[in-house]
């Protein structure tokens, strides 16, 4: 059956994928024919998703984005690819008067820093097949829809997605394209934090047109589109997918 979403034959590598949007994608891509990697810290999540998946061939390896010094090592574990899901990311809320500096650090370790590095080692490996497809999960953050007490996680979406472009350009030589998904709000644990009362979500929520926050699939099925042939013309873009957020 005709089906140009299909991605039969492709390996692709995702980060953060023991929970929320990568497992998500996980589950999604390797429905649609994909060989995957899966990559987290936690041991016990991560081979929950593994279970999860469709197919055979499969495979979850531990590594902590913390650790931006083993980058090397864990790429020399990796096969080529035809596709990478960067998506493991962290949040804190923290008023500007209250931002401290090991906040900052942690945020954009691994939100920026160590996507960026990935990249870099897996293109200096030449772990990119031709035709590769390179996928990072920024924000509407990181695009200017922000609110009080996340500039730290805004910052450091903003820098992931201004990178993609340049990424985009310097990697369309080797016929590698790279963007990235912009998410609003989606209903994963990251948006349940201690400090964010119910009625505050509840009251966010009414912003969005489409009447709720995004399932992780919402976003999953888009990076199964730029994973695909069906994008094959595009690259350094930042999609929107925010349930009509910025449409108010």
């Amino acid at each position: 059956m005709y089906n140009p979403f299909s991605l039969t034959g492709k390996t692709v590598l995702i980060t953060g994928a023991s929970s929320g949007i990568g497992k998500a994608a996980a589950v999604e891509c390797s429905r649609l024919g994909a060989k995957i990697i899966l990559t987290g810290r936690n041991v016990q999540r991560l081979n929950e998703t593994l279970a999860s998946l469709d197919g055979e061939g499969h495979q979850a390896i531990p590594f902590d984005l913390y650790e931006s010094g083993d980058i090397k090592e864990f790429v020399s574990t990796v096969p080529c690819l035809d596709g990478l899901i960067s998506n493991a990311g962290t949040n804190k809320i923290c008023p500007i008067s209250f931002i401290k500096e090991h906040d900052l650090h942690e945020i954009f370790q691994v939100n920026t820093l160590t996507p960026i590095l990935l990249l870099k080692e897996l293109a200096k490996k030449k772990k990119f097949n031709i035709g590769a497809s390179v996928v990072f999960t920024s924000s509407m953050a990181g695009l200017g829809a922000v609110a009080t007490g996340i500039g730290a996680y805004s910052a450091s979406k903003g820098a992931l997605s201004a990178f993609v472009k340049v990424a985009a350009l310097e990697l369309a030589s080797k016929k590698v394209r790279v963007n990235a998904v912009c998410p609003g709000m989606i209903q994963t644990k990251m948006i349940y934090d201690e400090s964010v009362q119910d009625e505050e979500l509840k009251k966010d929520m009414e912003r969005y047109p489409l009447g709720r926050f995004g399932a992780p699939e919402d976003i999953a099925w888009a990076m199964v589109y730029l994973l695909s042939d069906a994008s094959a013309w595009v690259t350094g873009t930042n999609l929107v997918i925010d349930g009509g957020l910025t449409i108010r």
